[in-house]
């Protein structure tokens, strides 16, 4: 029930409130006076809805915010829903409950995206969005009879909405939601869900399809793969006996490398034995013909030093005397006699000694450097006898030192190193390489280790006669190639095998996931079926409700029919094809609504939507708006429906109460004298819609 309205700049109120009670509450005044805007304000501050072209056009001109509010109970519990708007179209929306005068938020705004709709939660408590709301319980002007004019269609799913079958959809969608889920729990833990099964029975049969195909390739792999292993073994027994003979050959080849090598190397040791013996042969052959010279030499040598020094002296002297000479001669040419005396002794004479003769000293240097000049000769034959006899006495020294060095003692010695040169010389005349037998025989020839050698090989040369190394390369060859071939079919083989594995774990895996969605099936089928017997809107739940109703309605519109006086005394609501008809009843004949005069329709509109009122005395929704109800009704019917509307308004319901009416007319006349609670008088001024009680 609603219990007060409060406007604020909404349409042409500035500022209004009307506190409203059980029963029948009139709104009268001119029109254009501002009855309607209420059932706006209800609707927009419980809905946001309205029957104006915009929600600007509630800003009353002149003001930049409107607001509606409705404090409305339900169930034993008091609400409150409050809408805003703006000059800019924004809007707030609040649901509040009052809980001991204080308001508690429940809802606000419209954010849908975000789960916040305050519409939504009135929606949900009331049962009734704003269209269903609109055509059960708000009849506005000229509209009364809408619900004969309405399609059987339309007017079943009104009906559905009073009775609440509409909830049986909510049922339904959750049931919906519960099968949804438990087919997403179900896919979780098994990957699937019943509407799958086909799709695993078919999976299932080709599979087994797979498997069929797939068994004959494994047994011929099987086959192949055994006849490959023991052509595999029978090469591989070949080769283990012809290995060993590979690896003499490589042996063979290790001692031919290492007899070469010896052998190279004897020669290269050979060679360079001849090489110094014939350096020694060379060095001393000619050396016995100096050192036996060499004792006489030596003293050749020191006769002629002793020699020459004599001469060298012999010289010294005769330069001495010649300088004497020249002294003398100089002294002598200051002596003269002079007056047949002496200069020295100033004693007569007639000549003066040879030593102070001029011509006797000059002599005498002559005689010197004649002498100094043989004796050079002299000395200079003996320096290059002297030199010569040097040279013969080293190259004496050098063969002494030459055949000691090499141990040679006399000439035998270096005819018996020639004779060993030349039988070292025969030695060595082989060839480099072991090519042929000859060469590997005179290898062999050398010394003692290559004669081991050689008889190694020969040995090792018999034990691998008739071995053919091309042919167990091919050998090996095979082998490798059966080998890869094996591998080949072993894989092969094995794919072919996890195939088949795959195969059958899956198919257990989906033999058991299908045992378990059998059981699924069956519970969703109950589900289903359950589904259809109660909460299908056309199932026998569903159907027995409206039958239920269409009763009750037709019972009640009779009865209101036959306060209201008119020639129709039954209407007949009833279910076919799956639409809701109306058949009205003068006595027992059947009358066409068309032919109905508009008086008499708005009487057959009027009861049928006081049987609803009363069919909705115990829902949530407990109130009806009558917009200028009594167009179209003469006095006589005006005043009668006054009176059904006190009788229903009175009607106890131990649930939500007596049913309230909200009656808007220009009619006031008709409700004196009534029951009515409250009168509203609506008028027309400069500053808005004044309202007052009358």
């Amino acid at each position: 029930m609603i219990t007060s309205v409060e406007l604020g700049n909404f349409i042409s109120h500035s500022e209004t409130k009307l506190n409203l009670e059980e029963g029948v509450t009139v709104f009268v005044g001119r029109n254009g006076a501002g009855k309607s805007s209420i059932i706006d304000a209800i609707t927009f501050a419980l809905f946001g809805e309205h029957t104006r072209k915009s929600n600007k056009s509630l800003i009353r001109r002149g003001t930049s915010q409107a607001y509606a509010r409705v404090n409305f109970t339900l169930n034993g519990k008091q609400y409150q829903a409050e809408r805003k708007i703006d000059s800019k179209g924004a809007l707030g929306a609040q649901l509040f409950e009052i809980r001991n005068g204080e308001a508690m938020p429940i809802a606000s705004g419209e954010r849908r995206q975000f789960g916040e709709s305050m519409t939504g939660e009135i929606e949900s408590r009331i049962g009734l969005d704003f269209t269903k709301l609109k055509v059960a319980s708000i009849v506005q002007q000229g509209e009364l009879n809408s619900i004969i004019k309405a399609k059987p269609k339309e007017f079943k799913e009104l009906l559905n909405a009073i009775i609440g079958i509409d909830k049986l959809d909510v049922a339904a969608g959750q049931l919906k939601i519960v099968q949804k889920n438990f087919r997403q729990t179900i896919q979780q833990k098994l990957g699937y869900d019943d509407t799958h099964i086909e799709i695993l029975n078919k999976e299932i049969a080709s599979l087994s399809d797979e498997i069929r195909s797939a068994e004959p390739q494994r047994r011929q792999l099987q086959e192949k793969k055994e006849k490959h292993e023991s052509e595999l073994e029978q090469i591989k027994r070949k080769v283990e006996t012809e290995s060993p003979k590979e690896a003499l050959l490589v042996q063979i080849e290790r001692r031919k490398g290492e007899l070469t090598k010896y052998a190279k190397d004897a020669i290269l040791l050979i060679k360079r034995n001849i090489a110094e013996k014939e350096r020694k042969i060379l060095a001393c052959q000619e050396c016995f013909q100096h050192v036996d010279s060499g004792g006489m030499l030596e003293e050749l040598l020191q006769k002629t030093e002793t020699e020459i020094d004599n001469i060298t002296r012999k010289i010294q002297d005769a330069s001495k005397n010649i300088g004497i000479m020249r002294e003398r001669e100089s002294l002598a040419k200051r002596l003269q006699i002079q007056d047949g005396k002496c200069p020295v002794c100033d004693s007569a004479v007639d000549h003066l000694k040879p030593i102070f003769q001029i011509e006797h000293l000059q002599q005498e240097q002559k005689n010197a450097e004649r002498e100094i000049q043989e004796q050079e000769a002299r000395k200079q034959q003996l320096s290059r006898e002297k030199k010569e006899t040097a040279e013969k006495l080293q190259r004496a020294i050098a063969a002494r030192t030459t055949l000691a060095a090499h141990s040679i003692q006399n000439i035998g010695q270096i005819e018996a190193m020639r004779a060993e040169v030349e039988a070292q010389k025969s030695q060595i005349k082989i060839p480099d390489t072991v090519n042929t037998e000859g060469g590997l025989l005179q290898f062999a020839s050398i010394d003692a280790h290559t004669k081991t050698l050689y008889e190694t090989i020969s040995d090792l040369e018999k034990q691998v006669s008739g071995f053919d190394q091309n042919e167990f390369q091919k050998l090996k060859s095979d082998l490798e190639q059966k080998r890869r071939e094996i591998s080949q079919i072993d894989q092969q083989y094995g794919a072919v095998t996890e195939k088949i594995k795959r195969a059958d774990e899956k198919i257990a895996k989906n033999n058991s996931i299908l045992s378990e969605l059998s059981l699924v099936r069956k519970y969703l089928l109950e589900i289903d079926d359950i589904q259809t017997a109660v909460y299908d809107r056309d199932g026998p739940v569903a159907t027995s409700l409206r039958s239920w109703a269409l009763m009750t309605i037709s019972a009640k519109a009779s009865e209101y029919l036959d306060t209201l006086n008119t020639k129709i005394h039954r209407i007949e609501l009833s279910e076919k094809a799956r639409d809701i008809t109306i058949t009205c009843y003068s006595k027992n004949d059947p009358i066409d609504i068309d032919s109905l005069s508009g008086g008499e329709q708005v009487g057959v509109a009027l009861s049928l939507r006081l049987g609803m009122a009363h069919l909705l005395g115990a829902s949530n929704l407990n109130f009806i708006i009558l917009d200028e109800p009594t167009t179209h009704l003469d006095e006589e019917r005006r005043r009668s429906l006054v009176k059904v509307l006190s009788q229903i308004s009175n009607m106890p319901n131990a649930a939500t109460g007596p049913l309230q009416f909200i009656i808007i007319t220009h009619d006031a006349e008709i409700f004196e004298d009534s029951s009515v609670e409250k009168i509203y008088k609506f008028e027309s001024g400069d500053d808005g819609t004044k309202v007052s009680l009358v």
